[in-house]
C-alpha cells in the first residue's frame, strides 16, 4: 500500500496475466497505483533484486494490498473476491462456481504458461510462432466446446465472472500469435461481448501507462 492507502499493481501493459486483474480491479472499482515492470527492457526487470523481493517467481503481476504482497493473477483475484465481493466475480451457485474455476485454470494453468515470453525463449526465435500457435490452438479446441455447455452471454451464464477475466488476455494472445479464430465461434462471440464493456476497455493494454506510443489507442 501506498501512503495513500492505495494498493499497487506491479505490472506489464501486454502481460495477459497482469491484465486479468486490472479487469478485476475496473470492475470492483478499487483505485490503485500502477508500478510498471518492464519484462523485456535491460534484460526483464522482474529479473531485479528489488522485484524478486516482492515476487520470488519473477513475474507479473503481484500486488500489494491490505499489509501483504500477493502473486499469481488467480490467487490475486480470488483475495479481491474474498475482501471485496462486490460484484461478484464467482457465481454463488457450486455448479457454476466449478465451472468458472475449470476455465480459468484451463486457460492460466494449460495455455498461457505454454506461450510464456520465458518459454518462448527457450524454443527459439524460429520456432516461436508455431510453438505458440499449438499451445493456443490444442487449449481452444479443448475450450470451446466446454464453453458451448457452460456459456450464456459469457463465459458461465450471464454474469461475468473470473474465466471472462482469462479469456478476453487469452484471446489477445491468440490473435497476437495470428491463431485462426475462425474455428472458435463461442470464444470468439464472448470476447466481442467483453470487449464492450468498460472495465475491459480501461484495462486493455493499448492504455496502459507504460503502454509504447505506436501501440496506444
Amino acid at each position: 500500500m501506498t501512503e495513500s492507502g492505495k494498493p499497487i499493481l506491479y505490472s506489464y501493459f501486454r502481460s495477459s496475466c497482469s491484465w486479468r486483474v486490472r479487469i478485476a480491479l475496473a470492475l470492483k472499482g478499487i483505485d490503485y497505483e500502477m508500478m510498471p515492470i518492464n519484462l523485456v527492457k535491460d534484460g526483464g526487470q522482474q529479473f531485479s533484486k528489488e522485484f524478486q523481493a516482492l515476487n520470488p517467481m519473477k513475474q507479473v503481476p503481484a500486488l500489494k494490498i491490505d499489509g501483504i504482497t500477493i502473486g499469481q493473477s488467480l490467487a490475486i483475484i480470488e483475495y479481491l473476491e474474498e475482501t471485496r465481493p462486490t460484484p461478484r466475480l464467482l457465481p454463488q451457485d457450486p455448479k457454476k462456481r466449478a465451472s468458472v474455476r475449470m476455465i480459468s485454470d484451463l486457460i492460466a494453468g494449460g495455455i498461457q504458461p505454454l506461450q510464456n515470453l520465458s518459454v518462448l525463449k527457450q524454443v527459439g526465435q524460429e520456432n516461436q510462432l508455431t510453438w505458440a500457435q499449438n499451445a493456443i490452438t490444442s487449449g481452444f479446441n479443448a475450450l470451446e466446446r466446454i464453453l458451448q455447455s457452460t456459456a450464456g452471454r459469457y463465459c458461465v451464464g450471464d454474469e461475468v465472472s473470473m474465466a471472462d477475466l482469462c479469456l478476453v488476455p487469452q484471446v489477445a494472445n491468440a490473435e497476437r500469435f495470428k491463431v485462426d479464430l475462425t474455428p472458435y465461434p463461442t470464444i470468439s462471440r464472448i470476447n466481442k461481448t467483453l470487449l464492450a464493456l468498460e472495465a475491459f476497455q480501461v484495462s486493455h493494454p493499448c492504455r496502459q501507462p507504460d503502454t509504447p506510443a505506436e501501440l496506444r489507442a
